[in-house]
């Protein structure tokens, strides 16, 4: 890769990490349907210049569904039910783990050995974050953030009916499509008068982190993203998402104080590392046809 490309790529997953601090601090403000429907609804701005790319409704629904409104939501409720910020950042990039997972049942995509290795090495650090459970977080809010991967995965998997398209009108009309339903969503769950008093009293700081979630690390960063995507292979670009849940860590530590016990320590450092396998690995081999 270029020098700048790396530059990119590295760019891209700082202001990934950091969202995750951005979004909990705009959680102090907005309910997690607010947040996130402001998330999309600044993110959709560029739809009013640009077309809807040439992939059916349903498709478009269909990745926004889970890529977007899916990911974020449960994100953003985890986070407000006391969900740690770097534990977070964390789990969310376990999506590696299920996107193989579902492309093995569902494309005949065979894991290779260092993949399957991987897998088991990303499920053992869950499985000791789940010993963590219970403490500083109910089990509840857990299962909740779980959701976020698997919606990721699935819309990993789903991203591929959508080929040769401008990716920066894309990601802008998948935003749009999130924001419709999203803000219906927080209409009839928070009520048309608390939601305007939260939007007319948004402060200085909320109205920043909303900026930065929706216009940098939504539109310009996922932009961007798929720009790398584009022109170099996957298996050059996608490690750089190792950083997220780094740069989450780290900034979640010097902002909220965050600390991480030996388990849970341990266990985020197992996912990572198996994420790190993974994503190092070749790429899957697809399964003979079976008449």
């Amino acid at each position: 890769m270029k020098p700048a490309d790396v530059f990119v790529a590295v760019l891209v997953a700082v202001i990934w990490g950091l969202a995750f601090v951005a979004s909990r601090i705009a959680l102090d403000e907005f309910s997690p349907e607010l947040m996130t429907t402001l998330r999309f609804a600044i993110a959709a701005l560029p739809c009013l210049f640009v077309r809807r790319p040439k992939v059916p409704w349903p498709v478009l629904i269909a990745i926004s569904a889970t890529l977007f409104l899916g990911q974020f939501l449960a994100q953003a409720f985890a986070i407000a039910k006391g969900v740690p910020v770097g534990l977070s950042s964390v789990i969310v990039q376990s999506q590696a783990l299920f996107t193989i997972a579902f492309a093995a049942m569902l494309f005949g995509e065979r894991p290779t050995r260092m993949q399957t290795v991987g897998i088991g090495v990303a499920t053992i650090g869950l499985l000791l974050i789940c010993g963590t459970v219970g403490y500083d977080f109910s089990v509840g809010a857990f299962a909740v953030l779980m959701i976020s991967p698997v919606s990721f995965a699935v819309g990993n998997l789903l991203l591929r009916r959508a080929q040769d398209v401008r990716m920066f009108d894309l990601f802008a009309w998948l935003c749009l499509a999130a924001a419709i339903p999203l803000s219906v969503l927080t209409l009839v769950s928070n009520g048309p008068a608390p939601t305007w008093y939260a939007l007319s009293h948004m402060s200085v700081t909320g109205f920043a982190c909303m900026l930065g979630l929706g216009g940098i690390s939504t539109s310009i960063a996922y932009w961007l993203w798929g720009r790398l995507l584009r022109d170099y292979t996957a298996a050059q670009v996608v490690p750089f998402a190792l950083l997220v849940p780094f740069v989450g860590s780290a900034a979640s530590s010097v902002v909220f104080g965050e600390t991480f016990g030996p388990l849970r320590l341990a266990g985020m450092v197992t996912v990572i590392g198996g994420i790190a396998i993974m994503l190092l690995s070749k790429r899957p081999q697809s399964l003979p046809r079976i008449a």
